[in-house]
């Protein structure tokens, strides 16, 4: 698939960037003494840019990449088991054409969805700062402005709930009074786009029934609808 100029301009300027010496500090760090499993392995240790469909009506938000995931493999969602249970949602719902993803080049294509993260590198303890939130930001910002077809994101978490919003207002579209609050399934109409919540594919999560395949597919499922309407 062909990545348009601009959009690749911006992957390049996302992998360049060195805006948080501790989050910098953290991802080589995870880099130079890996757990035993990943021994060996050549880690990516760089920010990670976004990855799916250029002309995607949908854009998944996450939180960061993990450190042994994204970190390692130099894709969002990609290594990890969070990845391996998003994944294998967007093929049981038509979005990707396997249902996997282990690591670049191993031939996963998405259809109609893009993969961002509010944070491009992985915080120690998942935690950013607001200020490495928001050194991060524009790079979501620009995203939105560049996938010119999204009209729905799907925020995996709080964090990218918020993060979502933050995005959506720089665009100068007007947010409502109070702030939508974020709530698995929850909704609301800004602007151009309807953002949709979604509990985030982590282990935490995944491991004790609070998100279901169920409830994943059943999101995606919704934001097709809302797409096609």
């Amino acid at each position: 698939m062909e990545i348009p100029r601009p959009l690749e301009a911006l992957t390049k300027e996302v992998i360049s960037c060195r805006l948080c010496p501790r989050l910098v500090a953290w991802r080589e760090r995870a880099s130079a003494d890996p757990p035993r499993r990943y021994a060996g392995e050549g880690y990516w240790a760089r920010p990670v840019p976004g990855f799916g469909d250029p002309s995607a009506r949908m854009l998944i938000v996450g939180l960061a990449p993990a450190a042994h995931g994204g970190n390692r493999t130099g894709r969002v969602f990609t290594g990890d088991r969070s990845g391996d249970f998003l994944f294998a949602s967007l093929y049981r719902t038509g979005y990707a054409n396997r249902p996997t993803s282990e690591k670049s080049g191993d031939g996963l294509r998405l259809e109609d969805a893009y993969l961002a993260a509010v944070v491009r590198c992985p915080p120690p303890a998942n935690r950013p700062t607001p200020g490495e939130r928001d050194n991060c930001l524009p790079y979501l910002i620009r995203e939105l402005e560049l996938l010119e077809d999204v009209r729905v994101l799907v925020a995996l978490g709080d964090f990218a709930w918020g993060g979502a919003l933050r995005a959506i207002a720089a665009l100068d579209h007007t947010l409502p009074r109070p702030r939508p609050r974020f709530g698995h399934g929850a909704e609301a109409q800004l602007g151009p786009y309807r953002l949709l919540g979604c509990y985030h594919t982590s282990q935490q999560n995944t491991f004790t029934g609070v998100l279901t395949e169920e409830m994943l597919d059943g999101i995606f499922r919704r934001a097709r609808s809302l797409t096609e309407e």
